[in-house]
């Protein structure tokens, strides 16, 4: 987008923010609260929601999250951002409480970002009318269904729900759980990752991604995972039994065996969505602990004007700019190089490792200023902390982001870097300091 238009977007999306999302914060959660105790069977987003995304599309504020190029192939119009402008958007929006509150009403919240995203680039046109249409009008929600109970999923060749071909039919068996979405009655479809093939097929080619509409026989949405006690109503983490669940053969996305391929497209930009909106939420904590240590008094001064806490205000902001540095540095690489590029590959992962974390620790720093009220409802910094707590391992643990990353690093090292080959000075040790007497 034209960086004049880009910037009156902002100014839009700002406005939005301040007259829309930050005086409906608390409502959400009230009514949250009401379909919580009406039972399972009123699971669906609250009235607010659905307000909300009509003043979105009046602002021009809908579906930003979708890419120019993903925009073409599905043969809409999206918000016209490369993901670098996206990567301020999505900030922006990360300040709400909770961090996808703004980006719900937007239509660029997870699970189903990332989804329509795979729809848009891989699926068929039956596919994409079928599914990815709706989702893009927000009629429908959906969820993505990859990690299981019983193998470590951080590493997705121990996947072991199977996928059998019978007929004309896939048949489905297995357990999954923290499968997010799937419990909103308006969650449609579930795009399903499991085993077509045996063992006697490539690691990385047994894998297959799979539609499987939510109302197939066979599948049982047994309980919401809970995180610090929480159930994230009314879109929960659930835990999905699949009992000879039969979908057709054409549901099969971008073909047999081609799993980890779409795993790797989708989870970048979709993981990357998710560190953008924690630089918001980073930023908010931040706001929160300056103007309660300005306006705060213990042992005769203003607590900014205990140095500790000063320090920690100005080491804040510079774990934020470092953090977002990094972030807009990804996302411009994957709209110059796509996120297959090893360099760009290794700062997606070094991206989720960094800012959730960082994140984390700038909301503790808040909450310790805060004293008990930091910790209590009356604040937004709970949600935040828990919320920048569980991506360190919703999205895959900090260990294993860390782990790709200096494995590619190593690789470039030894393979591109010019400085790799000079190595350790070699000293001319034929004459000793001192001679043995």
């Amino acid at each position: 987008m034209e960086s004049g238009k880009f910037e009156a977007l902002k100014a839009e999306l700002w406005d939005f923010m301040k007259k829309d999302i930050y005086p409906n914060e608390l409502l959400f959660f009230e009514q949250v609260k009401k379909i919580r105790a009406l039972g399972p069977a009123h699971w669906k987003q609250p009235p607010i929601i659905f307000e909300l995304r009509e003043k979105a599309k009046a602002r021009g504020l809908w579906n930003l999250f979708l890419p120019v190029d993903s925009a073409k192939i599905a043969g809409r119009t999206g918000g016209g951002l490369t993901n670098l402008q996206y990567a301020d958007c999505c900030e922006i929006m990360g300040t709400a409480n909770h961090a996808e509150f703004a980006a719900e009403a937007c239509n660029c919240s997870s699970p189903d970002t990332g989804n329509m995203e795979v729809l848009a680039r891989f699926g068929t046109e039956e596919q994409r009318k079928q599914w990815l249409e709706p989702l893009l009008d927000a009629k429908i929600r959906s969820c993505y269904a990859m990690t299981e109970p019983e193998v470590a999923s951080s590493d997705a060749t121990n996947i072991r729900t199977s996928i059998v071909r019978d007929g004309d039919h896939w048949v489905i068996n297995g357990r999954k759980h923290w499968i997010t979405g799937a419990a909103n009655v308006d969650c449609k479809i579930m795009i399903l990752m499991g085993r077509t093939g045996g063992s006697e097929s490539s690691t990385y080619k047994s894998q297959s991604q799979v539609l499987v509409p939510m109302d197939t026989p066979g599948i049982t949405l047994v309980r919401p995972m809970e995180t610090f006690g929480d159930d994230d109503c009314p879109k929960g983490h659930m835990e999905i039994l699949f009992e000879d669940v039969r979908v057709p053969v054409s549901n099969i996305i971008w073909g047999e065996g081609r799993g980890f391929e779409i795993a790797q497209l989708r989870l970048g930009p979709g993981r990357i969505h998710h560190c953008m909106r924690q630089i918001g939420q980073a930023e908010r904590a931040l706001s929160l602990m300056c103007r309660r240590a300005e306006t705060r008094q213990a042992f005769g001064q203003r607590l900014a004007q205990m140095g500790g806490i000063m320090q920690q205000i100005a080491e804040i902001r510079a774990e934020i700019d470092q953090a977002r540095l990094l972030v807009r540095d990804a996302a411009d690489r994957m709209d110059r190089l796509g996120n297959t590029d090893r360099y760009t590959r290794k700062l997606l992962s070094l991206v989720k490792a960094v800012v959730p974390s960082m994140t984390q620790r700038v909301v503790d720093r808040a909450m310790q200023v805060h004293g008990g009220l930091g910790a209590s409802q009356d604040s937004f910094l709970p949600y935040a902390l828990i919320g920048s707590r569980n991506l360190r391992w919703a999205d895959g643990p900090d260990e294993v982001h860390w782990r790709t990353a200096g494995r590619l690093e190593l690789d470039y090292q030894k393979k591109e870097s010019p400085l790799y080959d000079i190595g350790l000075y070699q000293h001319d040790k034929s004459v000793p300091f001192r001679a043995k007497l």
